[in-house]
């Protein structure tokens, strides 16, 4: 009897806190879905998503940080992945070094290097334009995600890949056909956790982007609560807007994440 209640009472402990955090969600949730000011609607509806979509520039916002977030994941798994594969099955001092360089590069806030790569990117002819945002996210997760990359393949079997060179397979071939077929959740991960530090980021992008119609979700919701601050209905709609895509992917993705990865393929052996 005891476990049974001290299991209920941690249960009824996590559901309290869930609840906790999802009621600032379901308050943004329910005042975007308010008819708007100065109309006969009543009850829930969509008005101010159409407002907002029609009237402003949430439609060009959206767009942008999409394609900012799906350039930067793109390109930080095409550099990490063999990154990681590399501190995953090197053992020598020049990859040991590799690995503590990246740990140190992890290490370092972002904030220190915003204003000399805004002055470089301005020589560059890159400020306010999106491609530098891409390249400062890269960058900035590289560390991070080679290192969960790393994490991922050190649970798949070196023995595979052994087996796939005594059939003539190459070390560039084992590794596309043998590791990284093998590594879907860990990709994954390292994909959400990249889009992620991407799509929320404010600080990089409120110093890079200047121009209305270039801003991403974050910068154009903040300059949008200054002018419309007291038309709550219109924010709350931005607010869902940026909320969204995020929880999209993850929901669609959930299905492919896997635990354990691929340790039994060489049961019995």
């Amino acid at each position: 009897m005891t476990i049974l209640s001290s299991k209920l009472a941690r249960t009824g402990i996590v559901y309290g806190f869930t609840v906790i955090a999802l009621l600032p969600i379901g308050a943004t949730v329910l005042l975007s879905l308010r008819p708007r000011p100065g109309t006969d609607a009543i009850g829930l509806g969509f008005s101010n998503f159409v407002h907002v979509f029609r009237e402003t520039l949430v439609a060009d916002w959206l767009i942008n940080s999409l394609l900012v977030s799906l350039f930067t994941v793109v390109a930080a798994i095409i550099v990490a992945a063999p990154a990681g594969y590399v501190i995953s099955r090197g053992r020598n001092k020049l990859v040991q070094g590799y690995s503590l360089l990246l740990f140190v590069v992890q290490s370092l806030p972002i904030i220190t290097a915003v204003i000399p790569l805004f002055m470089l990117f301005a020589r560059l002819g890159l400020a306010d334009h999106l491609g530098a945002l891409v390249i400062i996210y890269v960058a900035g997760s590289l560390s991070v995600a080679t290192w969960m990359m790393a994490a991922y393949f050190d649970t798949i079997p070196a023995a595979l890949e052994e087996a796939a060179w005594i059939d003539g397979c190459s070390v560039f071939g084992g590794f596309m056909r043998i590791v990284l077929r093998n590594s879907l959740p860990g990709v994954l991960s390292t994909a959400i956790f990249t889009f992620l530090l991407s799509w929320n980021d404010y600080l990089v992008a409120i110093v890079f982007l200047k121009t209305d119609t270039g801003f991403t979700l974050p910068i154009g919701l903040q300059s949008f609560f200054q002018q419309t601050s007291t038309d709550w209905g219109a924010v709350m709609a931005v607010s869902v807007v940026t909320m969204l895509p995020p929880v999209i992917i993850f929901s669609f993705l959930n299905r492919y994440f896997s635990v354990g990865g691929i340790g039994g393929s060489l049961a019995g052996q």
